[in-house]
């Protein structure tokens, strides 16, 4: 058994040319599947044990950095490739205007994601030495490029790393410290370092190590989740309405009344809750316009703490020209509009133009259907609603990013509205989940996720779904609002946890590499 590991650990090695490319970009596409929906997190951390062996013929090359490069590209083009092939769903809601664009989508934006990976295996080849500072390198390397992937541009911190351990919601509880940052570069170490063991002398101090301490996460995940149960806050009973309004009917003209009208019958559903909610741009016109739908707002709030809802907000408070914002509403009893926040973070290509009228003149056009681009707003806020406590709503993509979902003050629980119709039917809404699931963790605060084709649900501050509606179901969600817990570490400390660990394995690396030159003079 163990000559055939090494065997086609050293057969992985020898590849060269588009063999090698060939074997990253499988390795890649294998990798993918750790992610949800799959959930087969070896095959994540095998893919990184298979970019090592890659790299190691890569760097014996007379260009090493040029090698390692697109390795490394070839690796995170197939990642990528499969891991967000729903992206392409997008651009089949309104196929006559966008569908054109899709071949380019598939081979630009995993590219394009792929560019990072390459800098990270281009990175880590300049300090390429055999044995663990090779491991450490690319794990620095790798997590670095992650982190910048989640900020670049506006960032797209989707599907990195750590959440390749969605399967396992008792070790995703090691994000209560270190956030997913510090797991994705736990899990790129480990994963790196099984490539100890496709050798003909197998060294597994480090891998045998790091399996130790994901055990241990692992453990104590489940010790803290068996140590807390589900506590409520009472008094607040919650119903998420799921309307299931495909995007490509959401804005017909023809199923205008009966889209609205589904939203009011299914809030108007026997049971008694407190507080209604309303998926991301939920009623399909411009809501603050409407005068007679604000009156059945009111009429379905009477009695009842408030109604939230997303909805598409029209600006006429410039003098020049008039303004869109993806906005989220907070009614009180009675219909009352207590608060308005708008969305911070918008998508690029879906809510604005990058480079508007440059791109316009080439054919390109938002995946939304308004004139020009939303309007920002100024980022997270936390709105006291009576009775319930104060809330900070996350529209969306708003929740992928661990850093900017806090404001100034630290909510009672988060609201997630969403329309992942646009994600596709079957792996983006699943993705989107989980990291609604981590952020609660991290946070330490419920997360209450609505969504228009589901996955609705009611998170709990562990990451625990108390309820929930699955996908493509019309429907309603009841439950009662989860309690928030104490402040967790990584609330505290957010990213310097993952800054510490990383200038710690930077070190690690630097300080091999110095050995391993002492060793060869």
């Amino acid at each position: 058994m163990m000559s055939w590991v090494a065997t086609a650990g050293e057969g992985l090695t020898a590849l060269a040319g588009w063999r090698r490319l060939g074997a990253a970009l499988l390795a890649g596409l294998i990798s993918a599947l750790g992610f949800a929906p799959f959930g087969f997190f070896p095959c994540l951390l095998l893919g990184f044990a298979t970019l090592v062996l890659l790299l190691d013929g890569a760097t014996a090359e007379r260009r090493p950095v040029r090698a390692a490069a697109f390795t490394g590209f070839a690796f995170g083009f197939g990642q990528f490739a499969l891991g967000l092939h729903w992206i392409g769903y997008a651009f089949l809601v309104d196929a006559d205007s966008h569908a054109w664009q899709i071949p380019f989508v598939a081979l630009l934006f995993p590219g394009g994601l792929a560019l990072f990976t390459a800098a990270a295996a281009a990175a880590a080849a300049t300090y390429w030495k055999q044995g663990a500072s090779r491991i450490f390198a690319l794990t620095a390397a790798y997590s670095l490029s992650e982190w910048l992937r989640g900020h670049i541009l506006t960032g797209f911190p989707w599907n990195i790393a750590g959440y390749g351990w969605g399967a396992s919601l008792a070790l995703l509880q090691t994000t209560a410290v270190i956030g997913v940052y510090g797991l994705s570069l736990f899990t790129v170490l480990f994963g790196a370092s099984l490539a100890e063991l496709f050798v003909k002398k197998p060294r597994w101090p480090l891998p045998a190590l790091l399996g130790g301490l994901f055990v241990l996460g692992f453990a104590g995940g489940a010790l803290r989740l068996a140590a807390t149960p589900h506590a409520t806050v009472t008094q607040v009973q919650l119903r998420l309405v799921q309307p299931n309004i495909p995007q490509a009917d959401k804005y017909s003209r023809r199923l205008l009344r009966r889209n609205w009208q589904r939203l009011l019958e299914l809030s108007s559903a026997p049971g008694n809750p407190s507080i209604i909610i309303w998926p991301e741009a939920a009623p399909p016109f411009l809501l603050a316009e409407q005068p007679l739908a604000l009156e059945e707002i009111a009429g379905l709030t009477k009695g009842r703490l408030g109604l939230m809802s997303g909805a598409v907000r029209r600006d006429f408070s410039s003098p020049d020209h008039i303004t869109y914002a993806n906005s989220f509403f907070l009614f009180g009893p009675s219909g009352a509009i207590l608060d308005i926040y708008d969305k911070s973070h918008l998508v690029p290509f879906g809510e604005y133009l990058p480079l508007e009228k440059t791109l316009t003149v080439l054919g390109l056009s938002k995946l939304t259907g308004i004139d020009g681009s939303f309007t920002p707003g100024k980022g997270p806020e936390a709105f006291a609603l009576p009775g319930a406590g104060s809330v900070t709503p996350l529209i969306c993509y708003e929740i992928l990013f661990p850093d900017a979902v806090v404001g100034s003050k630290r909510p009672d629980w988060f609201v997630n509205i969403t329309d992942d119709s646009w994600f596709g039917p079957w792996a983006g809404p699943r993705q989107h989940l989980l990291v609604a699931r981590v952020r609660a963790i991290e946070e330490g605060l419920p997360v209450v996720r609505d969504a228009n084709t589901g996955i609705s649900a009611i998170i709990d501050p562990f990451g625990r779904i108390t309820q929930q509606l699955g996908l493509g179901k019309t429907g309603i969600v009841d439950g009662v609002l989860p309690a928030a817990i104490a402040v967790t570490p990584y609330s505290r400390i957010r990213s310097l946890a993952f800054w510490l660990l990383f200038c710690a394995i930077t070190a690690l690396t630097w300080a091999l590499s110095q050995e391993k030159v002492k060793a060869e003079r």
